[in-house]
């Protein structure tokens, strides 16, 4: 028996021009967010879900929105599916930061995960909270269709974490999730998870 979970990214918020860290911080998406949520929607109108789960800061409930009025659904809440917390970098850019600590910054790319910001939420931690939230959602709807809309470095740390991937690799192997894109995983009680599509646009003509 499995489940399949389909994994979007928020869509693109205010600070995505600058590419600045947003972790803890409540961004607002940008018209073109907002554009991306609405192709969400019709997605999932013709690709429909037994249910759809979000991590509660507003950027995800809100691209969220436009799935759940196509199917008539209510969103469950996952507070483990929030964003990481970046520290010192949050609304910061790498550069900004390599500019002030080129020493930590070098170390971070280096390995984000023996190495990340300070002030940071643990990497580890994070998959490991990220992970288990989303086999609680694979558990609850046992052979389902369940759209998850929640954050980019979270859902690289548990891809990452589920698939049995270096976690300092999360950068290398997952460059970016693109926002409102829908990556496939399937997920049973007794074989490891499988990745069966990653970063598929929402509408064609979509990059």
């Amino acid at each position: 028996m499995s489940t399949t979970l389909l994994l979007a990214r928020h869509g693109q918020t205010v600070w995505h021009a600058e590419n600045r860290y947003a972790g803890v911080s409540d961004v607002a998406l940008t018209d073109e967010g907002r554009a991306q949520a609405a192709a969400l929607g019709r997605w999932a109108a013709e690709h429909p879900v037994d249910a759809i789960w979000t991590s509660p800061v507003s950027r995800a409930v809100i691209t969220a929105q436009p799935a759940c009025d196509a199917l008539g659904l209510t969103p469950y809440r996952e507070p483990d599916l929030r964003e990481c917390d970046f520290g010192v970098v949050e609304g910061r850019t790498l550069a900004e930061f390599a500019a002030e600590d080129p020493e930590a910054a070098e170390a971070f790319r280096a390995d984000p995960v023996a190495h990340p910001f300070p002030g940071a939420e643990n990497p580890v931690e994070a998959a490991a909270r990220g992970a288990a939230a989303l086999r609680r959602i694979a558990a609850a709807h046992p052979s389902g269709r369940v759209l998850v809309v929640a954050h980019n470095t979270l859902f690289r740390l548990v891809l990452c974490e589920l698939l049995h991937i270096p976690l300092r690799d999360y950068r290398r192997v997952f460059p970016r999730l693109r926002n409102a894109a829908v990556t496939e995983l399937r997920v049973t009680s007794d074989d490891p998870p499988a990745l069966l599509s990653l970063n598929v646009p929402c509408e064609q003509g979509e990059a």
